[in-house]
């Protein structure tokens, strides 16, 4: 599992970015929300096989220190594998945040946390804890794996997963996409039209629909295949329905 540390720059960077960057980089499912909003969440993966038990989430959270975000595959979507507790004692540990594919409880509190939380959703009903945990391996969160020490970066749009090689490939990209969206967005804000900053207007593959004469509208209704003279015998209003929307 590697433990180096990981580029400060990666803090500044957006999930959308990262992804833009590379398309081929795994997100983790969209269902994963976060219980609250606005905050960023960067760090290593220590993972936990849960199997529908509280013991192994325990484990994990214990060989979990600052930086790491814990990653639970809870097994279960009948019970809560998390709670306030466990999640409060993240916040001492100083770790980086919780992702539990499965169900948490104790909302109230989550969302007051300064720790990014992701899970598919909250029921009351926990597990028990009588299984024996598992050391560290590889988890599916539904169909994206997710080894020992990746790093995850989650913001509100959802999680990228990475390797270490993954993300020095993807790095300067990302920045400079970020960047170049951020002076954009800017130069909006200040009065110029995005078709400006982007060098172009959309192109239109076909000509603009006419609004009056019906002979505009036999031509074009025969230049897309429509036969001139029953184009002729019908009406402006009949043409229009059938090429161009309603009157």
């Amino acid at each position: 599992m590697s433990t180096s540390a990981i580029p400060p720059q990666v803090w500044q960077l957006d999930a959308a970015s990262l992804s833009d960057a590379n398309k081929a980089l795994r997100i983790l499912p969209r269902e994963l929300r976060p219980y609250r909003r606005g905050l960023r969440m960067v760090g290593r993966a220590v993972t936990v096989a849960a199997y529908a038990d509280l013991m192994p989430v325990l484990a994990g959270l214990q060989q979990s220190g600052p930086g790491d975000v814990l990653v639970v595959d809870a097994g279960t979507t009948e019970h809560a594998v998390l709670g306030e507790l466990f999640a409060t004692e993240a916040v001492r540990r100083g770790m980086a945040g919780i992702v539990v594919y499965g169900l948490c409880r104790d909302t109230a509190t989550l969302t007051e946390l300064s720790l990014p939380i992701y899970s598919l959703g909250t029921i009351p009903r926990a597990v028990g804890a009588t299984r024996i945990p598992i050391p560290q391996q590889a988890v599916w969160l539904g169909d994206v794996e997710v080894r020992p020490g990746e790093i995850l970066i989650g913001d509100d749009d959802g999680i990228v997963v990475l390797s270490d090689s993954e993300l020095d490939a993807a790095l300067d990209a990302a920045e400079a996409i970020q960047q170049r969206e951020a002076a954009i967005r800017a130069e909006i804000l200040d009065g110029s039209s995005l078709f400006e900053q982007t060098g172009g207007t959309i192109t239109n593959p076909e000509p603009p629909r006419p609004s009056d004469p019906k002979p505009d509208w036999v031509d074009y209704a025969a230049d897309r295949g429509l036969a001139r003279d029953k184009a002729e015998a019908m009406s402006k209003a009949d043409l229009m329905s059938r090429f161009g929307g309603r009157l």
